[in-house]
């Protein structure tokens, strides 16, 4: 089923290039909005390039941004390799600049999608009536939305471009006017959304994504306009759990695994990524080391450049908490229980090695140690020896693809998952929210704990419910929402020590400021 829903939105990508690139069509047979989309399947196909362009970077420049920037991920060098100019250094040490491709890139993508939204409801406002009509618009205007909402989260002040094809330079709107307009456009939507929660809807927003959305950026809202919505986040969360159609998974580790997708109840709005046709998801590759390839018998190599910093690792303090396993650690072993070994050379282990006897065969386990101490500060290197290289803890949370021939992997993305929603109304309760329907922080919490196979907490307040939200949402692109929004963007970890809060907001890039003089760049960025 997750292969036909990919299937759907490449087949709409080609059907609409084929439409704009032919010269020989007879005219009985072009597409016109006088003649597509008329049914409902083709409604269907011709919102399928925002979904595309959504899927693209969201696992990457996306992904990047939102953790690099963050204790929750490191990219160091490793010989040389992903130095990439500094970007990925600065994303930790939070020196990046207008410069720099990461947030070049995440906001190409992010006003890439919301142009491709605006020109498919320009296609719809004068297509041809049918049954899902509706449906669909409010589906590509709550998908506009979030990814405004992304937008607005990263870079603060953001242009709200609505028409396409309009030919004038927008200007930015301050932040608190963009949160207007990304609540009215949620609610505007929610009327014609469906209700639906299975594979007929599956990686397009329904009612509960917007409601998902409504309740991210109420719980936000002190931070994007200085006035507290928690009261609102909890009546946005209530409506996802008093409608009863999604729960917590049975198997915590099984719900990213590359089979995953509408079977998945845990799921509210999800990514359907696939190695072959919809491609974009390589977590593997990011962060499994070499040695590791055949233990999970794949076909291809490994690039082993992230991992996690000891600090962030230390929040998974109990040994039965299912999530605690999804972190590889230490010496590491095949499925047999056999030593994962390396057979190399004294200087090929460390290349420090000063005894004559270099040359000398090593068997080396491969051991992942916490620690990630640099060779080299400038290069942010730690080093391309077999040690070096088994620097750092490793996430396994997608797990491999053994499918897939090439790095691009087919599990699923999560971008709401019913977790979440229980966190955030949680959180909004600890913020002073009055409690309903009998739920409490701390029930909601060991409702989660309990399912994840942890002990229950006795209490919660705001640092330990941080530290939940660390634990739940590992990798998903949340973290540094959270960090700001508990004031905590600001601390030390890793090799960071940059305090400037106005890093809470990226810069506007070089290159949009020389296409568009009207953008106005962020405090303390030049």
């Amino acid at each position: 089923m997750k292969k036909s829903i990919i299937y759907l939105y490449l087949a709409s990508g080609l059907l609409l290039i084929a439409a704009c690139t032919r010269t020989d069509v007879p005219v009985e047979s072009e597409l016109t909005p006088q003649n597509f989309p008329k049914t409902d399947q083709e409604y269907i196909l011709a919102a399928g390039p925002a979904y595309t362009n959504f899927r693209g970077s969201f696992c990457l420049s996306y992904w990047q941004a939102q953790t690099l920037s963050t204790d929750e991920a490191i990219l160091p060098s490793r010989a040389g390799g992903w130095y990439d100019g500094g970007r990925y250094q600065q994303m930790h040490y939070h020196s990046w600049t207008p410069d720099n491709p990461i947030v070049s890139d995440t906001w190409a993508w992010g006003f890439g999608t919301i142009s491709t939204c605006n020109q498919i409801l320009s296609l719809f406002a004068s297509a041809a009536p049918s049954p899902s009509k509706g449906q669909i618009v409010a589906e590509i205007r709550a998908l506009r939305a979030m990814v405004f909402f992304f937008m607005m989260d990263l870079y603060g002040n953001i242009p709200v471009t609505t028409i396409f094809g309009d030919t004038a330079r927008p200007r930015q709107l301050p932040r608190q006017q963009v949160f207007g307009f990304i609540e009215s456009e949620v609610k505007a939507a929610l009327p014609s959304l469906s209700r639906a929660t299975d594979a007929s809807v599956y990686g397009r927003p329904n009612i509960y994504t917007a409601y998902a959305l409504l309740a991210k950026l109420y719980l936000n809202a002190e931070v994007y306009t200085g006035k507290a919505r928690y009261e609102d986040a909890v009546m946005a969360c209530d409506s996802i759990i008093q409608s009863g159609k999604y729960t917590l998974a049975d198997d915590y580790a099984k719900m990213f695994y590359p089979d995953n997708g509408p079977q998945t109840k845990e799921f509210i709005f999800a990514i359907p990524y696939d190695h072959a046709s919809a491609q974009g998801e390589q977590f593997s590759w990011y962060s499994l080391h070499p040695a590791l390839q055949a233990k999970y018998g794949l076909s291809y190599r490994l690039s082993n450049p992230v991992s996690t910093i000891p600090s962030y690792y230390a929040q998974f303090d109990d040994p039965n908490d299912v999530r605690t396993a999804l972190w590889l650690v230490g010496k590491q072993y095949d499925f047999g229980g056999n030593p994962i070994i390396i057979h190399t050379t004294r200087v090929g282990l460390d290349n420090t090695y000063a005894g004559a006897d270099g040359s000398a065969p090593v068997d080396y386990q491969l051991n992942f140690t916490p620690d990630l101490t640099l060779r080299d500060v400038a290069r942010f290197e730690v080093g391309g020896d077999e040690l070096g290289k088994a620097k750092g803890i490793r996430n396994i949370k997608y797990y491999p693809d053994v499918t897939a021939t090439d790095r691009n992997q087919s599990n699923d993305v999560p971008v709401f998952r019913y977790a979440d929603i229980l966190l955030m109304k949680a959180e909004a309760l600890l913020r002073g929210a009055a409690g309903t329907h009998g739920e409490t922080a701390l029930s909601l919490v060991n409702q989660i704990r309990t399912a994840r196979k942890a002990a229950a907490r006795g209490s919660v307040d705001l640092p330990a419910m941080l530290k939940e939200r660390a634990l739940e949402l590992n990798w998903e692109c949340w973290r540094r929402n959270d960090l700001i929004r508990y004031g905590r963007f600001e601390d030390s970890w890793g090799y960071k020590t940059d305090a400037d809060v106005n890093k809470r907001i990226f810069p506007i890039p070089s290159g949009e400021r020389i296409l568009n003089p009207a953008l106005v760049q962020n405090p303390g960025y030049n």
